[in-house]
């Protein structure tokens, strides 16, 4: 389990904090938890539709990146998800209270902060599965500058 919340691994804040905690991390994978509670994407009835298991994923691997980023004392910076490639579910929403398992595993990460992570979303009767394409350069907030100009 790690030893950060879960709130100084992501780049987010408040509502849009999804995750509960990271279960376990190491060099290419991590495994995060939820459970399912009304909050700003939720239904009517609290549950969270099926499309939302690709921010669920996506904050996992931003959870990887904290991680990684607290474990050699450097500051978590942002990341981007620039797609998604085969997002299958098998519910159409995550029912309320429902206990949410993510394992995202590294495949492909090059010098330049581009990577592509294989991720699994499983609970009660739940299966999600997608390749999430990411880019977190070196330096963000220069990245970001660059782009304004």
């Amino acid at each position: 389990m790690s030893i950060w919340p879960i709130a100084q691994l992501l780049p987010h804040a408040g509502d849009m904090i999804l995750l509960d905690a990271v279960e376990a991390f190491d060099a290419d994978s991590v495994t995060t938890r939820l459970r399912v509670r009304p909050g700003l994407l939720s239904q009517a009835d609290g549950s969270l539709p099926a499309w939302v298991g690709v921010e669920i994923m996506a904050q996992s691997v931003a959870a990887f990146a904290g991680c990684h980023a607290r474990q050699a004392g450097l500051p978590v910076e942002l990341g981007f998800l620039l797609g998604t490639r085969r997002y299958q579910c098998n519910v159409e929403s995550f029912a309320l209270g429902s206990e949410l398992c993510i394992v995202a595993t590294r495949s492909l990460q090059d010098d330049s902060g581009m990577g592509v992570f294989e991720c699994h979303l499983d609970g009660p009767g739940i299966h999600a599965e997608a390749r999430l394409n990411v880019f977190r350069p070196p330096e963000v907030a220069r990245y970001l500058e660059e782009t304004r100009s």
